[in-house]
This record gives structure tokens, C-alpha cells and sequence, in this order.
């Protein structure tokens, strides 16, 4: 089990009371991975949802005409892999080590089962995920817009 003070480090849960901290700690699982792993690639199923705990995690793409395209750096306190979750697909990205990285995995049957039985806690959660994904979507339009207007 998971200690309830790591996952209140983690920008997802940190408005989770003690007792949702607990019901996440039990289904928690930590994973660590060493520099240029991948912990999937386009097109695998999903796991579940993941929370860094120290490292950085690069999210890219192959494009059309075969490069790699990074598309985010992620580092200690960030996630990724909810739109697989929500969106119940396989990934449509790549996700790599850029050093050794330790890691929270929230399994995916966990997680829908939380969905399904503590739904206050899971709207929170899913909130959380709605808030962070608009800021990094308003982020990403503004640099948009600053390479538009500088070009």
C-alpha cells in the first residue's frame, strides 16, 4: 500500500481528503523504470492512470513522415494517461523514461471501479482532470498564438 503523504504530493489528488487518499492508497501500485524505458507506445492497451513521483516522462509521436515528435515533459507531481481512461482507447501516444523515473500506476479496472462505487471521490478526481487539462490546453493555445504572431 501506498503511504496516503506521497499521493497528497501529487497535483491530482492534492484536494482528496485522508479517507479518499486511503482508498486510492490501496489500489496504488508503484513502479519504477530506468532512462530511455518506455512504459507504452502508441496503439497498447492502457494501463491505467500514471502519477510521477521523481523523474521526467517524455509523451511523443511518430509523425506521418516517420520523426518522433515529443509532445510534453512531464516531471514529479504530474500525470498522464487519463484520455485513455476517460476515453476508453488505446494510447495514441508514447511514453519514455528521460531518467530513472518512479512512478504511482492507478489500474484502469481499479479506477473505473472507483468510478462506479465512490463516485464523490471519483468527481473529484475526474474535476481535477478537467481543471488541468483546460490550463494545459489554454497554455498550449497561447504558445500557438505568440509562434503565430512572431512568424
Amino acid at each position: 500500500m501506498v503511504a496516503t503523504d506521497i499521493l497528497k504530493q501529487q497535483v491530482l489528488l492534492q484536494d482528496i481528503d485522508e479517507e479518499g487518499l486511503e482508498k486510492i492508497a490501496k489500489i496504488a501500485q508503484q513502479v519504477s523504470i530506468k532512462k530511455g524505458e518506455q512504459l507504452f507506445k502508441e496503439k497498447d492497451e492502457t494501463k491505467g492512470l500514471w502519477l510521477i513521483r521523481s523523474g521526467r516522462i517524455e509523451i511523443s509521436r511518430i509523425t506521418a513522415d516517420g520523426w518522433r515528435q515529443t509532445l510534453v515533459v512531464l516531471t514529479a507531481g504530474h500525470f498522464f494517461g487519463e484520455l485513455s481512461i476517460l476515453e476508453n482507447r488505446k494510447h495514441v501516444a508514447t511514453a519514455t523514461a528521460l531518467e530513472d523515473t518512479d512512478l504511482l500506476l492507478i489500474p484502469k479496472e481499479d479506477f473505473e471501479e472507483l468510478v462506479r462505487e465512490e463516485c464523490a471521490l471519483a468527481l473529484k478526481i475526474v474535476i481535477k482532470l478537467a481543471i488541468t487539462m483546460s490550463k494545459n490546453l489554454r497554455r498550449m493555445n497561447d504558445k500557438f498564438l505568440s509562434a503565430l504572431i512572431s512568424y
